[in-house]
């Protein structure tokens, strides 16, 4: 439907009828509000992308949907229709890290699921060590790639293992990079929804040379249940967009280094 003209509503009004839509449904299509506020598409997804970074809402494939709690988090059935265009550039832009012959530590998440499947489209020989079933199965079989799933109970929500098992298998291996996902980042380091998983992360953050965060820009200052680790535990941060003012500057002092995918490296 094309947007009609002279009726639009001001940006302010826009922004409240989307968070009213989600307070009555978990998810809104931007398609479908660019229709009812006779707007362009692009202008509603300017909408949603300033009240995501305001953590008013959380971005999706195609819309938003309502922020979740501290302390809940969707199952990765769901997340993995979550920012499906970002996640897919951020899992790029973490494979070309990769050099060959690696040793590789990677948990369970939906973005580090697309970097897995980047990952096995480079085709770069490697060791990888995983409690994701999901980034086990993509790279199981793969010319000059070794996986070595993890011990542990599975998690069927997560389609990944975790406990005590997981953490002792780890804790005996050395690896040049570990790269994790999170429930949100802060100034005072990655969230998560999961103790469980916090675990496995810190695990792999203590083994690893180069230990490298990937989220995208929908996370910022998201303070999730458990704090995994400080910032200065990282050395690398892999997003979709430039983490805002008070958050770049905490990456800063940190020595973190930032990767924007599709641009560059910088430092930020």
């Amino acid at each position: 439907m094309p947007p009609r003209t002279g009726s639009a509503p001001p940006k302010d009004q826009r922004h409240r009828r989307i968070l009213a839509a989600l307070a009555t449904d978990p998810t809104v299509r931007i398609s479908a509000l660019a229709a009812e506020f006779g707007v362009s598409a692009e202008t509603v997804r300017r909408d949603v992308e300033e009240l995501s970074r305001q953590g008013m809402v959380r971005r999706t494939y195609g819309g938003a949907s309502a922020p979740h709690p501290a302390g809940v988090q969707p199952e990765i059935a769901e997340r993995e229709r979550m920012a499906v265009a970002e996640r897919a550039r951020i899992g790029a832009a973490a494979a070309a890290l990769v050099e060959p012959g690696a040793v590789l530590m990677v948990d369970a998440g939906s973005t580090t699921a697309h970097f897995a499947r980047a990952l096995a489209a480079r085709g770069v020989p490697a060791t990888l060590l995983t409690n994701s079933l999901a980034v086990a199965q993509t790279l199981a079989g793969r010319p000059g790639v070794r996986v070595l799933l993890c011990p542990g109970e599975l998690y069927a929500a997560e389609r990944a293992v975790y406990g005590p098992d997981t953490g002792e298998f780890l804790r005996r291996f050395n690896a040049d990079l570990c790269l994790i996902g999170a429930s949100g980042l802060t100034a005072e380091g990655p969230t998560d929804v999961e103790s469980r998983a916090c675990w496995v992360k810190r695990a792999m953050l203590a083994r690893a040379a180069r230990r490298v965060l990937l989220v995208d820009g929908g996370k910022f200052g998201a303070p999730h249940l458990e704090r995994v680790c400080p910032l200065a535990a990282l050395t690398d941060l892999v997003t979709d967009r430039t983490p805002p003012a008070d958050l770049a500057g905490a990456l800063e002092r940190s020595g973190v280094r930032v990767t924007i995918a599709g641009e560059a490296a910088e430092n930020v």
